[in-house]
């Protein structure tokens, strides 16, 4: 589909207009049915039990006295189901329960259906298992020594490494060697995870025909239906999986689990429906969250004032399994150029297997913890420098239509215009250098993709489609696999639409997230949702547009007449008085042939070099963003008060604005507990905070004021010229808080979170010093 098809933006009808979410009603009345509101005849109640150890040889399982119990129907272990999955082709290393060993205390080890909850996990407690205690691997440094026992047999050497990745474009030496001004920092990052309100549940029915149907809070139907396919070893055709709504996600519930293929094997032994639902404990120890990362780097500038080289080392600790992992060793690295030019680029990326909960893709997925390094490091260069750290920036941005060192086509950047709006809006030149002791601003500038251009599985499927139906009554129906998981996308699908055809949103319906009726997408993730789904949608809608417009000819008696779509109306342009309803245009189109379907795709354009690694990172298009905050700190306390936060966003074009500053405001908070409380705590191998008391957040009274910037840059790739806007907003977030306390105190903080405790001991090692 070309650009110049789509509505331009003097016409728009709906594009650009602020609109509530289709879900929004059935959300706020109770209306929505989410996994566990599921019911069926004769459900089953089903249960995991996890081990208790981190690292051990499983010598055997007895469960007889479980099964004898009244009220239990079946018990699975890991030899009914020993096929290994796991979301990349490349690195399957997880099993539905624990086959020969455990690798973290939480891994999934037998599954219990019964009739209640309480037979349930009584049952757990008659299951004897014997374990033999093996070595246990914490720090991830120590993973990259021999190991006595490794935690996978596949990992690099005779190590409990995953992935390595050594990159390398331009020449690193000449611009440690011609540098005038070079910072150098080490950072580490314990992990964080998504807090998603709802838990992780599943429903799997199996009919008599022998057809499975799983009802799974997923950001990733077309993956759980692979993954059930294969390690059930069951024909795809019969096998149905569906997306009730969702209540967040954040890249959580971005992977096959192992629930969901356990629920299904309880489900085909007993012949009844299963239901698992998590509690709290055991979301967090399914987790799939950001990795606890340490980052070593260092920053070259020359006399101009030009960033001229970035030389990153990354340590990853990945847990126990590897998910996405292969693509966040490369995303650390990869993604932390932008939005600046780096002609020079060195990136070391090693993920280690520990014997922790398996991590995976957080929101802002491989790039948050990279982006507030070099965004440090970036103002302590223009400090050196003696520079204004925006002005620094400003000097140093990618322009539109470029190429990096390491072959990522940027296209629209809206980079320049977003730090500008920040400024402007905070009066930063007024601020910054000028506050009193104990307040402070701060800056950090953010890119990231616009969905991935290479999928994960290697095949010529497109990486969206959507289907558009039109019938007698009028009702334009959407077919699509995108994945609402609360970010719009739905609303999204249906925007692209009605603007094409002219009509007001009630007359969309959109039937997504069930692989049975919608053709495939790959999910949500990486941001795509919006440019590849929309565009598939937007051509869909063109090609009905073009059998509406024939209709229109014939009933205008004008062959050759060019017609405009607007308020369900057909108008002939140049011609006044020959305007007809949208539902006559439709009854003389579906005349004789029946209900008009079509049918729109989207496949990536060829990108990128030919290195190894080479795809990561590549995306159709780019995001940009800036952000400054204002923050006071009590020296007395080391409480951190954020006052107010300015976030502009390059989105490319705002959709429905409502959605974009929701996103944007959604992105500062979750910046904020990752900055400021959010952590895990270890004894030993056990998480002892796993709940949501403990785990600290962002409260409502927490939150500053937020004043969301949106910038549009046109993509002229995008549907209607946009881009992303769900992931990108979050990165500037972090660096410019952090560099804020600094602006405040005096202080840099090289690890999060930055509590109160730590300011404290921070100014007094600084007074000491």
């Amino acid at each position: 589909m070309s650009n110049h098809e789509q509505p331009t933006s003097k016409s728009f009808n709906i594009i650009g207009t602020p609109v509530p979410l289709l879900d929004s009603g059935p959300k706020v009345t109770g209306e929505a049915k989410f996994t566990d509101d599921f019911q069926f005849t004769n459900t089953l109640v089903g249960k995991i039990l996890r081990s208790p150890l981190p690292h051990a040889r499983i010598k055997s399982i007895s469960v007889a006295k479980a099964l004898a119990l009244p009220g239990v129907f079946a018990i699975v272990t890991g030899k009914d189901a020993p096929v290994r999955f796991g979301v990349l082709p490349i690195s399957e290393d997880e099993n539905a329960m624990a086959v020969d060993k455990v690798r973290y205390v939480g891994d999934p080890v037998a599954g219990v259906a019964a009739v209640d909850e309480a037979t349930a996990l009584r049952a757990l407690q008659l299951i004897d298992v014997e374990y033999e205690n093996l070595p246990v691997y914490l720090d991830p440094a120590a993973s990259l020594t021999p190991a006595q026992e490794k935690i996978h047999e596949k990992s690099v050497r005779d190590t409990n490494i995953h992935k390595e990745v050594s990159q390398h474009f331009g020449n690193i030496e000449k611009a440690r060697e011609t540098a005038v001004a070079s910072v150098s920092a080490s950072f580490h990052f314990p992990g964080v995870t998504h807090a998603f309100t709802e838990p992780h549940a599943v429903v799997a029915l199996f009919s008599d025909d022998g057809h499975l149907t799983v009802y799974s809070a997923t950001q990733v139907t077309h993956y759980v239906h692979r993954a059930l396919a294969k390690v059930l070893d069951m024909d795809m055709h019969r096998i149905r999986v569906i997306k009730p709504y969702l209540g967040g996600g954040f890249g959580g519930k971005g992977d096959p689990f192992a629930h969901e293929i356990i629920a299904s094997l309880l489900a085909r032994r007993t012949g009844r429906p299963v239901k698992i639902t998590f509690d709290r404990e055991e979301v967090f120890l399914t987790h799939h969250g950001r990795h606890p990362t340490t980052i070593s780097l260092t920053a070259y500038a020359d006399q101009d004032h030009h960033l001229t080289g970035l030389d990153l080392q990354t340590l990853i600790d990945g847990g126990a399994y590897a998910g996405f992992g292969v693509v966040t060793t490369y995303y650390n690295g990869v993604l932390t150029q932008g939005p600046y030019r780096v002609p020079n680029f060195r990136y070391q990326g090693t993920r280690v297997y520990t014997n922790k909960m398996p991590c995976g893709p957080m929101r802002g997925h491989g790039a948050v913890n990279s982006r507030y390094a070099f965004e440090v490091a970036i103002d302590m260069l223009a400090e050196r420098l003696q520079v204004d750290p925006c002005v620094f920036r400003r000097d140093n941005f990618l322009p539109p239509s470029t190429e990096t060192a390491n072959q990522f086509r940027i296209t629209s950047n809206g980079i320049a215009t977003c730090l500008q709006e920040v400024m402007t809006r905070s009066h930063w030149q007024e601020c910054y250098g000028k506050l009193l002791c104990g307040e402070g601003i701060g800056v950090g500038c953010g890119f990231y993709i616009s969905g991935s251009a290479l999928p994960i599985h290697r095949s010529d499927i497109p990486q969206s489609t959507v289907v558009v139906k039109v019938d007698a009554d009028g009702k334009v129906v959407c077919f699509s696999g995108v994945t609402d998981i609360g970010q719009g996308a739905n609303t999204m699908i249906a925007q692209c639409v009605a603007e094409i055809l002219g009509l007001p949103l009630h007359w969309l319906r959109v039937h997504a997230g069930d692989t049975e009726l919608a053709p495939i997408d790959f999910g949500s993730y990486s941001s795509r949702e919006t440019f590849m789904g929309g565009n598939a949608a937007c051509q869909a809608a063109l090609q009905i547009r073009e059998e509406l417009t024939k209709a229109a000819r014939e009933l205008a008696g004008h062959p050759a007449g060019s017609f405009v779509f607007h308020d369900a109306k057909v108008t002939l342009q140049g011609l006044p008085a020959r305007e007809f309803s949208f539902m006559d245009v439709v009854q003389r189109a579906i005349a004789h042939k029946g209900a008009l379907v079509a049918k729109g795709s989207y496949e990536s354009p060829q990108l990128g070099g030919s290195f190894k690694g080479a795809g990561a990172g590549l995306s159709p298009a780019y995001s940009f963003g800036a952000c400054i905050a204002r923050v006071s700190v009590d020296r007395e306390t080391g409480f951190i008060r954020v006052r107010k936060v300015w976030l502009a966003h390059d989105c490319g074009k705002a959709l429905n604005p409502l959605a974009v500053e929701g996103q944007i405001e959604g992105s500062v908070h979750m910046g904020l507990g990752q900055l400021l409380c959010e952590n895990f705590h270890y004894q030993g191998a056990t998480l002892t905070n796993a709940n949501l008391l403990e785990y600290k957040t962002i409260l409502p009274v927490d939150m500053p004021e937020v004043e969301a910037i949106i910038v549009e840059s046109g993509d002229p790739e995008g549907p209607f010229g946009a881009k992303e806007c769900g992931e990108g907003a979050l990165h500037p977030v972090l660096p410019a808080v952090g560099n804020a306390i600094y602006n405040a105190i005096g202080v840099r903080f090289f690890a999060l979170p930055i509590t109160p405790d730590q300011v404290l001991s921070a100014m007094a090692k600084d007074k000491r010093g």
